[in-house]
């Protein structure tokens, strides 16, 4: 028997789908996390002939890591501990390093660029434990033709240019207050206007040592700084409309008390996880919905665990979980100067570890909406 169902209902349904589905944009970036490769990497240096649909512009070695490999594996290697945050595998280069030597990574877009339409370019980032530097502006170089240079230096404007039929569209993403972190991978973007000729893109620092922005890790740091790299996407960015709309769609409209700490209702996590379930993202939505409205507010947000493992790694799973929330409503439209995010670990537990459903209930996510400080 057919079940019938009202039409207010079936009309909010094809209203939620219709602005679902399609706010999803492709992205442009063949084998975006490295996951396939030709060859099982073996050896330091070989990302250009292990890598499938990527390539080196230059004769820097760019590094390719993979859990298949126990030469070149994950999470640990040659410069450091760092698990995979997609897969298995991941990149790895050095942005700054003595005398000006430089790498970088390649690849052929699935498609050109559209002249006029605006795009968002993202990739995740963690700085390599054995670093001496870290880097505090990622750049990003988009090209009609293949580069291919004989030089191990940075790539400069005056190397760039001796290919006199290619066109460039450079962009630079400075990230101040996450570029030297060495546990977490962190999301780097940023939204461009394409000029129509954009057929590759290559990911690197294409400054010299002099005039890189540095920021020195450790004491007598004479080496390099060297970033694991992994999720490259390039797509049409969504822009505040279309936002607004699925955030309309989907939420119900609420209001929040300021400087008071509000626990989210269904921003819950898994034991060990710091991944937002999907319950989590209305609720997130109509928080987004509330500061778009209201401009002129900021929030902070703070991460908590269970009282399950040890001081140390709850603090920094803690952290993660405050960051995902803090990522999704950035990635909503929310300006990343409008939020803050901070974990505790397991203090301030709000119901009792002994049991399973009290350990639930202290991995939470608070957070407080304010006016700016005078």
């Amino acid at each position: 028997m057919m079940t019938k169902f009202p039409l207010g209902n079936v009309m909010f349904l094809l209203f939620g789908m219709l602005f679902l589905h399609p706010l999803k944009s492709q992205n442009l970036v063949e084998n975006p996390s490295f996951e396939t490769y030709v060859n099982c990497p073996k050896r330091l240096g070989n990302f250009s002939t292990d890598v499938k649909g990527w390539s080196t512009p230059t004769e820097g070695s760019t590094d390719y890591f993979n859990g298949c490999s126990t030469e070149m594996g994950t999470p640990k290697n040659f410069n450091g501990s760092q698990p995979a945050n997609f897969g298995q595998g991941y990149a790895g280069l050095y942005l700054f390093a003595p005398d000006d030597y430089r790498e970088y990574f390649q690849t052929k877009l699935l498609q050109p660029l559209k002249e006029g339409v605006k795009y968002r370019v993202s990739f995740y980032v963690s700085l390599a434990e054995r670093s001496d530097f870290a880097i505090k502006e990622f750049g990003v170089l988009f090209s009609k033709d293949k580069l291919s240079v004989d030089t191990k230096k940075e790539l400069s404007k005056k190397l760039i240019y001796q290919q006199k039929k290619n066109t460039y569209n450079y962009l630079e993403i400075g990230y101040s207050n996450f570029y030297s972190d060495t546990q977490d991978w962190i999301l780097v973007h940023t939204e461009f206007v394409a000029k129509g000729s954009e057929k590759y893109l290559m990911i690197g620092n294409f400054k010299s040592n002099a005039r890189t922005r540095l920021f020195k890790t450790k004491r007598n740091a004479k080496q390099g700084a060297y970033y694991y790299v992994d999720m490259v996407e390039v797509s049409e960015a969504k822009n505040n409309k279309a936002k607004q709309e699925v955030v309309l769609a989907n939420v119900e409209s609420r209001t929040f008390e300021l400087d008071k700490i509000h626990v989210f209702e269904d921003v819950l996590f898994a034991f060990d996880k710091a991944t937002l379930l999907e319950t989590a993202k209305k609720e997130l939505g109509s928080i987004y919905f509330y500061l778009l409205k209201n401009k002129t507010l900021y929030i902070s947000i703070n991460g908590f665990t269970d009282s399950i493992g040890s001081n140390t790694y709850n603090r920094s799973l803690s952290k993660k979980r405050a960051k995902a929330v803090a990522e999704y409503l950035v990635h909503l439209g929310l300006d990343k100067n409008r939020v803050v995010w901070q974990g505790h670990g397991g203090d301030k537990p709000i119901a009792n570890n002994a049991t399973s459903e009290g350990r639930k209930q202290n991995r939470r996510v608070e957070f407080i909406i304010s006016k700016p400080k005078p």
